[in-house]
């Protein structure tokens, strides 16, 4: 069959196309990297859904996260493609790029859906010529998680820019008791890389542009070097990275910390093996209640900020049963989208906000799903509407290095090369200035290809 083109399908119209297909059922082979025994479960729980609701059956295969990339390429070649794979953000332009991906059927669906019922920023980084590479699925941003009800006693603004900030450690950090941060300081670990990439983000700084690498500007640089500088000063000693930064937040020590919401859970005593310390109730969600966060961010040079967020789509292949494939994943992002959710709600933010009766139908249903390992209960019931609403909102100003300039394998060969975050640690140690620094990583950045 050829693709459906009508758009913006009235219930009736679908309800008919679904029955007249079921006389054709397809088999769709679906890899997903959500690969644990209880998220497969609910995946094909909801391939079982929809084979009753259109008759094409659906086979869902797990792949490892780390072979997506190997197998996906071998089964191109092979002509062997799936009909549809649940994807990081970074294959997402290539693998239109090579002829892998449909990119007719994914903007197909997500005009069916309604263009304005995405995140723009998940949109905006699965943009192609013609359309979307692929169809945004869920995600999630990086957060800087502080202490609001300190916060709040000592008059202090959220710290949403480098100035906030800057601000509330000046009145904060009172070590041991308190510290004003706990940054990323660790040069070896990834998570000293996130942080940096959403710190040079939010004061609009990029290591690629459209052509390639894109020198550093002096002046920039040095904000966000300094700004650096002066949060690493405000934590403990040490090689710090995510296990320090949480340890001291939950016992209560720390003003502020950056984190991805895969702690939303645990700060309200929610997970056994990362309890909240900061009273004697290893499960209390005081800490929770105490909690603000911040997702979009900015820098002096930047005013309007940015927010670092990871994107998942489906991507329907160039070899798929087209129709069919388009069907599955209209019904994963619209009937079936609370269940797509709920495979693991605190870190799969809704994309989709809603649909034409409710602009905020998947929002409200996402912040009643149940999260926690050892207890479960509603992000909704642990936190207010306004953080649940900065929770989302993030997506709609996600961005990361490389994807708006097509150089997203630039960037991320950039970030594995460790070299902004060595050098960075030889700032905060005093043991280069900062045009020195801005040279270094000019000199050896440049020479990544």
């Amino acid at each position: 069959m050829g693709k459906l083109k009508s758009n913006h399908f009235g219930s009736a119209a679908l309800a008919l196309v679904l029955s007249m297909q079921t006389a054709t059922a397809d088999n769709i082979r679906f890899w997903t990297t959500e690969e644990q025994p209880d998220r497969l479960a609910k995946q094909e729980k909801m391939a079982a859904d929809f084979a009753a609701a259109s008759g094409h059956s659906v086979e869902v295969i797990p792949v490892s996260e780390s072979d997506l990339g190997t197998r996906t390429t071998a089964a191109f070649a092979a002509g062997d493609l799936p009909d549809v794979i649940y994807h990081t953000l970074q294959y997402a332009l290539p693998w239109a790029d090579a002829g892998i991906l449909d990119i007719e059927a994914a903007t197909d669906v997500v005009q069916e859906l309604g263009t304005g019922t995405f995140a723009a920023g998940a949109l905006s980084m699965a943009t192609v010529e013609g359309g979307y590479a692929s169809v945004p699925v869920d995600g999630w941003t990086q957060m800087l998680v502080y202490r609001k009800d300190v916060f709040d006693a000592a008059g202090l603004e959220a710290p949403n820019s480098y100035a906030n900030v800057l601000t509330a450690i000046e009145k904060l950090h009172n070590p041991p008791e308190m510290f004003g941060f706990v940054a990323a300081t660790k040069v070896d670990e990834n998570f000293m890389s996130q942080v940096l990439e959403h710190v040079f983000l939010a004061n609009g700084v990029s290591p690629v542009n459209a052509d390639g690498f894109a020198p550093f500007n002096v002046a920039k640089i040095t904000e966000i070097l300094d700004f650096y500088k002066a949060i690493a000063k405000a934590s403990p000693p040490g090689e710090l990275y995510w296990k320090q930064s949480r340890e001291l937040y939950f016992a209560g020590k720390a003003a502020m910390i950056i984190w991805s919401p895969f702690i939303l859970d645990e700060l309200a005593g929610l997970r056994d093996s990362a309890p909240p310390t900061i009273n004697d109730d290893p499960t209390s969600s005081e800490l929770a209640s105490l909690t603000g966060i911040v997702t979009n961010f900015s820098g002096p040079s930047n005013p309007g900020g940015a927010a670092w967020g990871d994107v998942r789509y489906f991507g329907i292949t160039a070899d798929a049963a087209t129709d069919a494939s388009m069907e599955f994943v209209k019904y994963s992002m619209d009937e079936g989208y609370t269940q797509t959710l709920s495979i693991a709600p605190e870190g799969k933010f809704p994309v989709r906000r809603g649909n034409s009766s409710d602009p905020a139908a998947f929002s409200k249903a996402w912040a009643q799903l149940p999260v926690g390992v050892d207890r479960k209960a509603p992000l909704g019931s642990l936190y207010p509407q306004e953080m649940i609403d900065e929770i989302v909102g993030g997506l709609d100003v996600a961005q990361r290095w490389g994807v708006a300039e097509g150089q997203l394998s630039l960037a991320s060969k950039i970030i594995n090369s460790q070299a902004i975050n060595r050098i960075v640690r030889q700032y905060i140690d005093g043991e280069v200035d900062a045009p020195s620094a801005v040279a270094a990583m000019n000199a050896e950045l440049g020479a990544i290809q």
